[in-house]
């Protein structure tokens, strides 16, 4: 059995909408931020940094969105939510998954300038795509998709207009395992920062 440590909102959605999307079975561990558990001793034992997400793989931690979904993407190789045989699109996902961390989650912090241009070299690296690598939804378009549905409700007067962005955003808000996800995670309650 897998566990999710997660609250609901934060970057913990992504890998909890990548468990519904390959069909795994599993528990959820809400934290409270306003009740600080991620800081609570119980839950830094199993994660010393009180980040979430955090998934339990037979009792062991696995951090981090793309470690996760990584982990994920080849446990369930059914799925189809990275390229099984082109190491050079495989390499492709990595890199949107490096790059949204990197470059992308971190920029709105900077300022909304900074945000502005990290979302046009995102809707420039997305142009002409129906998904972020291939033909097929892969694991970088869930978390592209997690890391957009944030910023535009946390800061929908900044967006540029983003045409081919939000085309994503609407082709994702169409998967079962989206709605799934954001009706669990509305009904938990979303207790994150503006």
């Amino acid at each position: 059995m897998l566990t999710l440590f997660m609250a609901a909102g934060s970057s913990s959605m992504a890998p909890h909408i990548m468990l519904r999307e390959v069909g795994a079975d599993f528990e959820l561990h809400p934290l409270s931020f306003a009740r600080r558990e991620h800081r609570s001793p119980a839950y830094l034992a199993i994660n010393p940094d009180g980040k979430v997400p955090t998934l339990l793989v037979e009792g062991r931690p696995l951090t981090e969105v793309a470690g996760i979904l990584f982990y994920l993407a080849r446990r369930f190789p059914g799925a189809a939510l990275l390229p099984d045989d082109r190491p050079e699109a495989e390499a492709q996902v990595v890199s949107w998954m490096s790059y949204l961390a990197s470059t992308v989650h971190p920029a709105r912090r900077a300022g909304t300038e900074r945000a502005r241009e990290a979302w046009q070299a995102v809707e420039a690296r997305l142009a002409g795509r129906h998904w972020a690598v291939g033909e097929r939804l892969s694991i970088a378009d869930i978390h592209l998709f997690r890391l957009f549905w944030r910023y535009k409700r946390a800061a929908p007067h900044d967006l540029p207009p983003l045409p081919v962005l939000r085309a994503h955003h609407a082709r994702m808000m169409q998967r079962s395992s989206v709605a799934t996800t954001l009706e669990v995670e509305a009904a938990i309650g979303y207790e994150l920062p503006g």
